[in-house]
């Protein structure tokens, strides 16, 4: 069945329509909480990072940490494999992106003007709307940042959308009916075809994450990618730089356990660690 994601300005009202949409529909309702507290069962560190990173894009140190590669990995991970369900509302900017190109998935995002906000957030926590106004800056600014940081795309673009809703100008039943006839529309597009795709996008992510978060592989740089053409899967593509030559065959044996009977084709190389390359040119 279709899948719903939600990317939103904070108190624009999709937090509400995505609990309309899965209470009418009897969908799942996925948010960030729920995915962050699933995070528990890999380690409390990654629940932490998790609730760290909740309002606040990484600084300059903070992006190229290896723990932050984990969150983000971890994270897409779990949205992914929710999708699987189907019949899911997943709200959060990461459905949006992973998503994409998925054909019965309907991507939306809603907005609305600065007023309209500072007057929800003002009358939800009983703060002055100069605060208000303050917090919503902060957080689209963190928002955006956070977005182009993790996928290069502007938050804000409408085209990286199926649709964008503006909450302040249009009746709220008026909004959840629309939707709820975009995702019957959808559901003519859940093909085995197309539910591979996405299988293959979970099984990547999943691989990632494993990867990563493993302490003892050495790994530089790392991508796990789904061969994807048209809505044809036909295999993954691990590509990496490690610092121990041990790991590539380490690694490339976690990734064939993992991968079953998908075919998985290597570029790992090995580098010098940087502290040993300056050492030996000194």
């Amino acid at each position: 069945m279709a899948i719903l994601t939600i990317a939103r300005q904070l108190e624009s009202g999709g937090r509400d329509l995505g609990r309309e949409i899965a209470d009418r529909l009897g969908y799942e309702l996925i948010n960030r909480k729920m995915i962050f507290e699933e995070m528990r069962s890999v380690g409390d560190q990654w629940e932490e990072w998790a609730r760290y990173f909740k309002e606040r894009a990484p600084n300059v140190w903070e992006r190229h940490d290896w723990s932050y590669q984990g969150f983000i990995a971890l994270t897409h991970s779990h949205v992914l494999n929710h999708a699987l369900k189907n019949r899911v509302v997943i709200m959060g900017r990461e459905g949006n992106f992973l998503l994409k190109k998925v054909p019965y998935a309907f991507r939306i995002r809603t907005e609305a003007p600065m007023p309209f906000r500072i007057e929800r957030l003002r009358q939800r926590e009983e703060i002055s709307r100069e605060l208000a106004r303050l917090k919503l800056e902060q957080v689209d600014e963190d928002m955006a940042r956070s977005v182009y940081l993790v996928y290069g795309k502007d938050w804000a673009d409408p085209e990286e959308y199926d649709h964008v809703f503006d909450m302040s100008r249009q009746p709220f039943e008026e909004i959840v009916a629309f939707v709820q006839e975009a995702l019957l529309e959808k559901d003519r597009f859940h093909t085995p075809e197309a539910r591979a795709i996405l299988a293959l996008r979970a099984l990547a992510a999943g691989i990632k994450a494993k990867l990563v978060i493993e302490p003892t592989f050495s790994v530089a740089q790392l991508e796990v990618a789904p061969k994807e053409e048209g809505l044809v899967e036909y295999g993954l593509l691990v590509k990496g730089i490690v610092y121990n030559r041990e790991d590539i065959q380490r690694i490339e044996e976690v990734v064939q356990r993992m991968a079953g009977r998908t075919p998985v084709e290597f570029e790992i190389r090995y580098r010098i660690p940087p502290r040993l390359s300056n050492w030996q040119y000194k």
